[in-house]
């Protein structure tokens, strides 16, 4: 049986959960947001989480039989059939077992859109020798980062879109006084932001590099200064990373971040 839950239930706070919360993180952001669709069942052990068009968070406790976890996705695709949901993240077989079920339910079809590792950095280690300096990116600096979120777009999803359209993102992501830049010869040549914190967690995003600038360490050293932050408020960085670039996954290993588990991005069609 599913029930509703609001966004400072014990659930997200209970035992169950917090030993899957660097992969789930996303749940906790979601779960805050006063629209949301938040569901759980009522011994704790699973969470639905989503909000406007985006894709679902859906986590399962890992100590379940087959016969429960068919079971329990069954009755959620079958509480979900009529919403047009358009996508599910969770662990691969979480994800590819309820997108079978919901696809059943709902008369859609699925495909795994992108795979997701998590991380999270219990110890910094800081690169050195980089060249330049880190600061907060300021209103001064929004053509850049609008430019910087454009080739994000193209380079993380796949998606063009004009530097113009990218402007309104760049202010609000400066007025929240996150974004950070990353100086080199009085040009930013790197950003990171701090998309979120938690009760244990802070999330890093928005890492890039343009092309030009890229293999100088630049990206390493901002994620790096970011952790410092973040340590400095007792909270442990994480952040997730493309399966299919490798290059990004190698440079949050060699500063400090461990693997914390794998996270299916699957859409329905």
């Amino acid at each position: 049986m599913l029930q509703k839950f609001e966004a400072n239930d014990s659930v997200l706070n209970g035992d169950k959960f917090i030993a899957d919360e660097v992969p789930y993180n996303l749940v906790l952001r979601i779960s805050e947001f006063e629209n949301s669709t938040r569901l759980k069942t009522p011994d704790d052990t699973l969470i639905f989480v989503q909000s406007g068009g985006n894709n679902a968070w859906l986590w399962v406790s890992p100590h379940f039989g087959e016969e429960r976890k068919n079971d329990l996705m069954r009755e959620l695709a079958d509480h979900l059939k009529a919403t047009g949901l358009p996508g599910v993240n969770s662990d691969p077989e979480t994800a590819k077992r309820f997108a079978q079920a919901y696809s059943e339910a709902s008369g859609v079809s699925y495909r795994t859109h992108m795979g997701l590792e998590s991380y999270s950095c219990p110890e910094l280690r800081k690169p050195v020798g980089v060249q330049g300096s880190f600061r907060k990116a300021t209103k001064q600096d929004v053509a850049t980062v609008a430019e910087f979120f454009a080739g994000f777009s193209e380079g993380a999803h796949g998606v063009t879109v004009d530097t113009a359209s990218q402007i309104p993102k760049a202010e609000g992501a400066i007025d929240m006084g996150n974004l950070y830049l990353w100086i080199f010869d009085q040009r930013p040549v790197s950003m990171a932001n701090i998309a979120h914190r938690s009760q244990r967690h802070a999330r890093i995003n928005a890492v890039y590099t343009p092309s030009a600038y890229r293999k100088n360490g630049y990206a390493s050293a901002i994620v790096a200064e970011l952790c410092s932050i973040l340590e400095s408020e007792r909270l442990v960085p994480m952040l997730y990373a493309d399966l299919t670039n490798p290059d990004a996954n190698k440079v949050y290993r060699k500063i400090g971040f461990v693997e914390n588990g794998r996270i299916a991005d699957i859409k329905f069609k």
